[in-house]
């Protein structure tokens, strides 16, 4: 009975939606403000029907309808600030699982990227280099972008364009490494094409290197104690 009773209401609201497009208006309301009410109109309607259904003293009701009233009320705050959760969520797992970014829009509604430290002190990530995912280390050290040659071999470059003509230091000592230019780099919404980097030869390198050939295109690059901000 109580599934009849909501598919009734929910067909008449959608009756009404559909016959009162064109208006724009549904018995003096916005369609959208309709739909809305139609919405919440089911759960109004079985709280009522199981009130009026139940022996239960009329202390037991009005407790019964406090506690409905209070669920109502959570999911109505919850839908309302969902977006505010869901970044409250992000930061925390975030903060639980360095090396996820977490995406805001600043008041001036730039897109800001916020990086957490890793256990060994690092700000890592993951960028998309041509389209494929690439676990990097922020190094404002790096001029440009530094792959692997094995990361490289993954996003797309052909081994036989490399030609390794310039001599870099590196954590395992001096090195060669090939210049190639990216088709895009992104770091979440903040994306950038025609990036200069560097392919570092096989085994020179343990983790590709977001270097300043793309930070130094952000708007700005913020340190506070544990966190990083990229702002585009």
């Amino acid at each position: 009975m109580r599934l009849i009773i909501v598919l009734a209401i929910l067909g008449f609201g959608l009756a009404v939606l559909v016959v009162n497009h064109d208006s724009g208006q549904s018995f003096g309301m916005a369609n959208e403000d309709f739909g809305s009410f139609i919405r919440l109109l089911p759960f109004a309607a079985l709280l009522s029907v199981g009130l009026v259904a139940s022996r239960r003293s009329l202390g037991e009701s009005a407790r019964q309808l406090a506690v409905w009233l209070l669920i109502m009320l959570a999911l109505v705050t919850g839908y309302l600030y969902r977006m505010e959760l869901q970044s409250i969520g992000d930061r925390l797992l975030a903060g639980l699982v360095p090396g996820r970014a977490v995406v805001v829009t600043t008041s001036e509604g730039a897109a800001e990227v916020i990086l957490h430290k890793s256990l060994g002190g690092h700000f890592e990530t993951s960028v998309d280099v041509n389209g494929v995912s690439v676990p990097v280390l922020i190094d404002t050290g790096a001029s440009a972008v530094a792959l692997r040659y094995e990361d490289a071999m993954r996003v797309g470059i052909d081994p036989a364009d490399l030609a390794f003509t310039q001599t870099i230091l590196t954590a395992n000592g001096r090195a060669m490494a090939a210049p190639v230019r990216l088709r895009q780099v992104a770091l979440g919404p903040i994306l950038r094409e025609g990036i200069q980097a560097a392919v570092i030869e096989q085994g020179q390198l343990d983790q590709s290197l977001l270097g300043m050939s793309f930070l130094s295109t952000l708007g700005s690059l913020q340190m506070q104690s544990d966190e990083l901000r990229l702002r585009d």
